[in-house]
């Protein structure tokens, strides 16, 4: 069986001038499209390719890798509208399509809307949803304090960012918890700083404690060896410098050159860090 918004392993039937046509063994072909076929082939190989409908609602192959499959989740942004839904894009040439009954508020071009997909019974097209009460809720928490967990950057809010936890729970990552590049639909690993009695949930994106001294040392180090030897920010330098070149906050920054100079691995001067050359 060959199956819309899924990854399916399928073997080659037959070429033709469009593509080669694929086969699950059963009688059922799908057109893998000339752009996306192999430089060398044989009759009867097998290949692994992800399969949507296309503009007319037939079933297509690519070797293209979406931003979701069946069951998933991902934060997509809105690129286009039409009386009966809005298209997200989702990485394919074809958008995915939430129709207005799925979609948990009226979605606008340019906003990104957490959203999962279905195939449609009737149809049997790839159809997205943005209504996850039932995925994702802060009912019943499966989190810990200072737990690592995976996040998915969902939605920008005036003090931060609404984070998708481990494809369960809703969560927040505030500002002054950000020292690098965070984009919307991105994943990351991040660790729970608070559960309130409410059920809401904070996050960072670095260990709190001396265990996120210990790995901010690890990265310092890292750094340094990249470097030559040597990182251009030191005690003195300005925050935002810091922060932009270390993808850390001073403090914590300051708080990792202090555990590496406390054992004589690196010297701190007034613009740089430098690693203390081992004696012969």
């Amino acid at each position: 069986m060959i199956r819309a918004a899924n990854y399916n392993r399928l073997s080659i039937g037959r070429k033709t001038d469009n593509g080669l046509y694929l086969t699950d063994g059963e009688g059922n072909e799908v057109l893998l499209p000339n752009r996306y076929v192999p430089e060398k082939y044989e009759i009867g190989d097998p290949m692994e390719v992800f399969v949507y409908t296309d503009s007319e609602d037939r079933l297509v192959a690519t070797t293209d890798t979406p931003k979701i499959t069946e069951g998933g989740i991902a934060a997509l942004q809105a690129v286009g509208f039409n009386y009966h839904g809005t298209f997200l894009d989702w990485g394919l040439p074809k958008d995915l399509f939430v129709p207005k009954r799925n979609q948990q508020a009226p979605m606008l071009v340019g906003e990104w809307y957490v959203v999962t997909v279905y195939v449609d019974n009737v149809t049997g097209r790839a159809v997205g949803t943005s209504k996850l009460g039932k995925i994702i809720n802060n009912d019943e928490i499966t989190v810990r304090p200072k737990e690592e967990v995976d996040i998915l950057v969902a939605v920008r809010k005036p003090k931060g960012f609404r984070v998708v936890i481990n494809d369960r729970h809703w969560g927040m990552l505030y500002d002054n918890q950000i020292f690098t590049d965070v984009k919307l639909g991105m994943r990351m690993k991040a660790y729970v700083r608070k559960i309130a009695e409410d059920g809401r949930i904070d996050v960072s994106l670095q260990q709190e404690g001396f265990d996120q001294v210990k790995v901010a040392a690890d990265e310092v180090m890292k750094m340094i060896d990249e470097a030559d030897g040597m990182l251009p920010v030191g005690d003195k330098s300005d925050p935002e410098e810091v922060r932009l070149k270390t993808g850390m906050s001073k403090k914590i920054f300051k708080r990792a050159v202090g555990y590496l100079m406390s054992r004589g691995i690196v010297v701190s001067g007034e613009l740089t860090t430098e690693r203390v050359k081992k004696q012969k």
